[in-house]
């Protein structure tokens, strides 16, 4: 953060029109939002913003109307949520730039929010058109970001407004990179990752990065069937990839060489199917599974072992289920290692970061989202990050208009 302002340099933004991006993507059920937890978020930069007198005008994007004006993707059915949430009224403007933006915003007091439509209803939004950029900056006199959710993409709201406008971080941007940088930009050794999800395939990237970066690398779910495989175990029916077996072994040697320990599930639980309540078997991982069979849960004698790993651990980022935790008794796994990261967090032992949709509904199903140090919901953003790469919407910020 050193690198970028936050809300602590703004000074005094009374009577300055503030352009404040924020996610405002949130799930709709019969019309109605139905999990507030991104307007929740943005809730303290709004509101520091309101409450010292600014202009607080919110951009966003809602689903995916491809460049086109889509009125079942307008932000305008978010409002009433969103001023739930604030305690406030909200005002909405029925067009992100032009006359109807500007009017909006003119009648707009001091200390007053307004929510501006669709950013994503104009082509020129997601191609970072410079002529759509200016037309949006002139809504405003200084540029928030609060999105970091949205911060993997080079939108014209989400990168090309830093390049225009004096530009800040916001509350919740602010705090994310705050904690992303003590889970692996300067961390508290020694360090431990833990991925899990279905497939390697679609976390190359992030495995290749963590190796570098951590002392101990935990793989389970679908993906620790790739890594079996490839080391020659019988994996029975189980969820893997084959075509991905050399891909594991490289990732494997290059934990070697740069002094990751990988652990890979000693033990499981298996089924014939993936189904709620179905009859188990616990297998030694060494014995291999029956050709009907299925690994779908680490075994506890895998869970002792991460959780003494753990408790020697000072930093955790977990990225992943280790099991089918949807479906019980396959769930035992994760909410074991959940609850003892949280321990462990408690007791001031562990710095503990999560992040993605899975990683969240598992450790809510666990009962530990608050016990976490912090729980990331930017999904695609917080797994570019951990696979290394720059964010353009966090450069911008870093370079500043």
């Amino acid at each position: 953060m050193s690198t970028i302002k936050s809300l602590d340099d703004l000074g005094k933004a009374a009577g300055k029109r503030v352009l404040v991006r924020v996610d405002l993507n949130v799930p709709m059920a019969n019309g109605k939002v139905s999990d507030a937890t991104r307007l929740e978020a943005v809730k303290p930069t709004i509101l520091e913003l309101a409450d010292g007198g600014a202009k607080v005008i919110l951009l966003a994007h809602f689903g995916r109307p491809k460049g086109e004006h889509n009125p079942s993707m307008s932000l305008e059915q978010v409002v009433p949520a969103l001023s739930e949430v604030l305690g406030r009224d909200v005002a909405f403007a029925a067009d992100c730039t032009g006359d109807a933006a500007a009017s909006a915003i003119a009648a707009l007091p001091d200390g007053g929010i307004l929510v501006l439509e669709n950013t994503r209803f104009y082509a020129g939004e997601e191609k970072n058109d410079p002529a759509f950029t200016d037309a949006l900056a002139k809504n405003g006199d200084i540029y928030v970001n609060d999105a970091f959710s949205a911060a993997h993409r080079a939108h014209a709201s989400t990168e090309g407004l830093a390049h225009r406008l004096p530009s800040y971080a916001g509350r919740s941007m602010q705090a994310e990179l705050e904690a992303l940088e003590k889970a692996l930009g300067s961390p508290k050794r020694p360090v431990m990752a833990i991925v899990g999800g279905a497939k390697v395939s679609t976390k190359i990237a992030l495995l290749e990065n963590l190796v570098t970066k951590v002392d101990a690398l935990v793989v389970g779910g679908g993906m620790a069937n790739t890594f079996l495989h490839a080391l020659g175990v019988d994996v029975g029916h189980s969820l893997h990839e084959a075509e991905f077996a050399d891909t594991a072994l490289r990732i494997m040697t290059a934990a070697e060489r740069a002094g990751c320990a990988i652990m890979l599930p000693r033990d499981a639980l298996v089924a014939t199917k993936l189904e709620a309540g179905i009859d188990t078997i616990h297998i030694g991982v060494d014995e291999g599974v029956d050709h009907d069979m299925m690994i779908l849960d680490i075994g506890a004698r895998t869970v002792e072992l991460v959780g003494d790993e753990m408790s020697g651990a000072s930093t955790l980022v977990w990225n992943g289920p280790v099991g089918a935790f949807e479906f019980p008794p396959f769930d035992k796994g994760t909410v074991a290692i959940a609850k003892h990261a949280a321990k462990c967090t408690r007791a001031g032992k562990l710095i503990s970061v999560a992040g993605g949709g899975d990683t969240v509904a598992a450790l809510a199903h666990a009962g530990v989202i608050d016990d976490f140090t912090y729980l990331s919901t930017a999904g695609g953003a917080f797994l570019e990050w951990m696979e290394g790469k720059a964010l353009p919407g966090v450069e911008a910020l870093k370079a500043g208009a």
